[in-house]
């Protein structure tokens, strides 16, 4: 789950690291109105789920109350890369002496976090690395232990920080790292953390994506930030499609049927088995295949909350055919899924063995259900067959179906 820029700041505020005097608008008087607290020249920046939001005008610099207001008005009106914005954060213009970087982020292969750190700021980090990697500290830390002031001195002064701005930028990365763990994040992100004329460190921005299956552990947070609990964040709003797979797994609590993202194919994919996942719809790419969605389908879920995630997808505008697709599974009843897929296209007036273009879910009970899909003539494979096989067989009959 990703958070707005302002909800971001806001929870880098509450963990005591000093921000600058911002405020939040979706009207272009209040917009006006914070920009009078403020007094002086200020910055008016859209909220919006994506990058490159200085380019796109999303961003403008106002010396006045009336321009800020004339500014606002001119970005909520203006979607960048398909997102309108949610509304503008109206911020001090500040004068910097110097831009850094500040970030923790989850190493999947390690399994913990690492924070870095970096006195070259305003600019992506990765950037940074590849043209300055003497200027990148890292240093990986764990996720139980807390994370000490020592150990973020030790990454500072990797990158040549030293004297004051050494203690003074001490506190605010140990300050993050607790953020980071505290809260479940995935990110944990200031860029620019910006040293003012007068030596002090201000955050000037800050970016933060959280666990989605966290929200629950954190429902305070969230409430007080005014982020609704139906509300899933990625990279950009959740699509009515997204919203659709959220309610469709809410409706039952046995078994999933997440992590529901929508694409623009015509093969729709009604997949799972962890990691499975993921090989199958590359799979599906690989072979020359459209996906029209990902999901996760698994845990043992029941006929309805099956036959919800396959009527979802079948009925998603541009989908021609459907693959049903799974690792081999211990506790997923192949027979219940059969059942829950078969009862979508037949409720939705299509013949299963035209709609679904293949089942290969090898597991628990597989015998009563390849003898359900026999019954209506959908072709499937059993654990003889490999995901990489399956998927080549689905693009093809789709292919074939296209055509």
């Amino acid at each position: 789950m990703r958070f707005f820029e302002y909800e971001a700041r806001e929870i880098v505020k509450r963990a005591g690291i000093p921000v600058t005097d911002f405020g939040f608008a979706t009207e272009p008087s209040q917009a006006r109105e914070i920009a009078q607290r403020i007094g002086g020249p200020t910055v008016v920046k859209s909220q919006v789920l994506t990058g490159g939001r200085m380019k796109a005008g999303g961003v403008k610099f106002a010396d006045t109350p009336e321009e800020a207001e004339a500014y606002a008005r001119d970005i909520l009106a203006l979607e960048i890369k398909g997102h309108m914005p949610r509304g503008v954060l109206i911020d001090p213009k500040a004068e910097v002496a110097q831009e850094y970087y500040a970030g923790v982020v989850w190493d999947g292969p390690r399994k913990q976090p690492v924070m870095i750190f970096s006195p070259v700021g305003g600019i992506d980090i990765e950037q940074v690395a590849e043209e300055q990697p003497d200027k990148v500290g890292r240093r990986h830390f764990s996720n139980i232990l807390p994370f000490s002031e020592f150990m973020a001195k030790e990454v500072i002064a990797s990158t040549g920080v030293t004297g004051g701005a050494l203690n003074k930028l001490v506190p605010i990365l140990t300050r993050l790292a607790k953020v980071f763990v505290e809260n479940d994040m995935t990110l944990a992100e200031i860029n620019p953390l910006g040293q003012l004329a007068d030596g002090s460190f201000v955050a000037l921005d800050a970016h933060m994506d959280m666990e989605n299956e966290a929200r629950g552990r954190h429902a305070k947070l969230l409430a007080d930030l005014g982020v609704g609990s139906e509300e899933t964040r990625q990279a950009r709003e959740a699509t009515p499609f997204e919203i659709a797979g959220e309610e469709v797994d809410a409706q039952d609590h046995r078994g999933v049927a997440g992590n529901v993202t929508e694409f623009d194919g015509n093969l729709g994919l009604v997949i799972g088995a962890g990691g499975g996942s993921l090989t199958l719809f590359d799979a599906v790419r690989a072979h020359g295949g459209k996906p029209a969605n990902y999901c996760e389908i698994g845990g043992n879920p029941s006929v309805a909350k099956a036959c919800g995630l396959a009527k979802l997808v079948l009925t998603k505008p541009g989908v021609d055919q459907i693959a049903v697709m799974m690792s081999i599974v211990s506790n997923t009843r192949v027979d219940i899924v059969a059942r829950g897929v078969i009862k979508a296209c037949l409720e939705l007036g299509y013949d299963p063995a035209r709609k679904i273009a293949i089942f290969r879910i090898p597991g628990a009970w597989e015998e009563e259900g390849f003898k359900i899909l026999e019954k209506y003539g959908v072709e499937y494979a059993d654990r003889s067959v490999s995901l990489n096989e399956a998927a080549r067989r689905a693009v093809e009959k789709i292919q074939g179906v296209a055509a």
